[in-house]
């Protein structure tokens, strides 16, 4: 279920378009139907309202203007997810690679000290 504070990203016919994030969601006069304002997520930032169902705003296709339209709620992956083959890429640092002098500079160390 989309909420307030929640990003989703807006389809354009089958094309991804936007993303943005839910700042309000008011009833309307009419059952089922809510205003949502959304935050566009782009350059410049810009804010819209849209009046949609309820189903509407948790992902079911609708139409705007004659164009498909369909927002999707953006779920942020786990904190425990780690890509295995992503690791195995990565290695320690290695006597060879001291060596060679190759070696990891602080930036906070090349800071001028005032």
């Amino acid at each position: 279920m989309t909420t307030i504070n929640d990003i989703v990203l807006i389809y354009y016919g089958d094309q991804p378009f936007s993303f943005a994030r839910v700042e309000e969601i008011l009833p309307d006069s009419k059952k089922d139907w809510f205003h949502i304002k959304l935050l566009l997520l782009q350059i410049p930032l810009e804010t819209v309202s849209w009046i949609l169902k309820d189903t509407y705003i948790n992902g079911d296709e609708f139409t705007m203007g004659g164009n498909r339209m369909r927002l999707e709620k953006v779920v942020v992956p786990d904190d425990d997810f780690v890509d295995e083959n992503l690791l195995k890429t990565i290695e320690p640092e290695t006597s060879e690679m001291k060596k060679n002098g190759n070696k990891v500079v602080s930036l906070s160390d090349r800071k001028p000290k005032k």
